[in-house]
């Protein structure tokens, strides 16, 4: 009988210790496992819940990029239109002006010319009379006849009056 109260004593010190464990010791260690559990999985929904947010941050950045980049070109294409703009009216006014500048040249021109027929008709004049006192001065031959005609034409060319 000795093996059997051993084994019966064994027995008893094993479920005695089984019991102490479940009373005393397991349920610390469960606590222990299982708020660490909790923090691994506040962890999990943590890093899931960053990378949500980081996703939706890049989202945003690439869109707030995309709209920045149609807002600089449509500022291009304003500063385009304008530069067009202002070129056309530039262009215009230089136009505008150079008309007005060949406009007052070609009245000018017309002037002096003007002017310069109405000096040449005086010379002329002046000279006819020249010419016709030194005829009736003079005894008219054939001979001179053509002389005083050649010098009048002759100082005519030369522009001397």
């Amino acid at each position: 009988m000795s093996i059997n109260a051993t084994i019966l004593g064994q027995a008893i010190a094993f479920i005695l210790f089984v019991w102490f464990c479940m009373h005393y010791i397991w349920p610390p260690l469960i606590g222990a496992i299982e708020k660490r559990q909790r923090a691994i999985t506040d962890n999990l929904v943590f890093a899931e819940n960053t990378r949500k947010e980081i996703e939706i941050i890049r989202s945003n950045a690439n869109n707030f990029l995309k709209e920045a980049k149609k807002d600089a070109q449509a500022i291009i294409e304003i500063a385009n239109t304008r530069y067009s703009q202002i070129l056309e009216t530039a262009t215009i006014e230089a136009e505008k002006e150079r008309k007005k500048i060949v406009t007052q040249a070609i009245a000018h021109i017309n002037i002096e010319r003007q002017r310069a027929t109405q000096e040449l008709c005086a010379q002329l004049a002046i000279l006819t009379v020249s010419g016709a006192e030194k005829i009736l001065e003079r005894s008219i031959n054939e001979s001179d006849h053509t002389n005083i005609i050649n010098t009048l034409i002759t100082k005519l060319s030369k522009g001397i009056v």
